[in-house]
């Protein structure tokens, strides 16, 4: 059921519902069953520090449940398990094997060309500066003799 209620007479129209909750009908509930404890539980008192005394009865504290014991792992599901962990070690250790010596080789690589390169630029700048001036031995190799094996200027 809804009713109709204006909220500022004299302005706009404005119109609130209001709903009313209808109440149900009660559910038949079930007999209580008293339970009596296996034994009697021992009464406590406790004196709280403004001097009152509290006196009631102590509960014990929940036990949990026991805890089923596991199923014991096959042996070959275990060695399965590890084969593949030693496997998958295995391949990690030959990727990184094969990287190290793809960067050695990188390395040794550069570092012949680096050789090659200060090598060369030794043997141009011996070669340029030998005829730019005249210190420095100098040999003319027609003029040279070879004899057994030995060179004489």
């Amino acid at each position: 059921m809804s009713e109709h209620t204006n909220l500022v007479p004299g302005r706009r129209e404005a119109t609130v519902e209001v709903h009313r909750s209808t109440p149900l009908a009660p559910l038949p509930s079930a007999p209580v069953v008293p339970v009596q404890p296996g034994t009697i539980p021992a009464v406590t008192s406790i004196v709280l520090p403004d001097g009152r005394v509290v006196t009631g009865y102590s509960r014990e504290p929940a036990k949990p449940e026991p805890v089923a014991a596991k199923p014991p792992v096959s042996r070959a599901a275990l060695n399965i398990a590890l084969g593949g962990i030693g496997f998958g070690a295995v391949c990690g250790g030959l990727f990184l094997l094969t990287a190290f010596i793809t960067a050695l080789t990188a390395l040794i690589t550069q570092l012949i060309t680096l050789a090659a390169v200060i090598f060369g630029g030794w043997v141009a700048v011996q070669v340029f500066s030998a005829s730019g001036h005249s210190g420095g031995n100098t040999f003319n190799i027609r003029k040279a003799v070879f004899k057994r094996n030995h060179f004489h200027g």
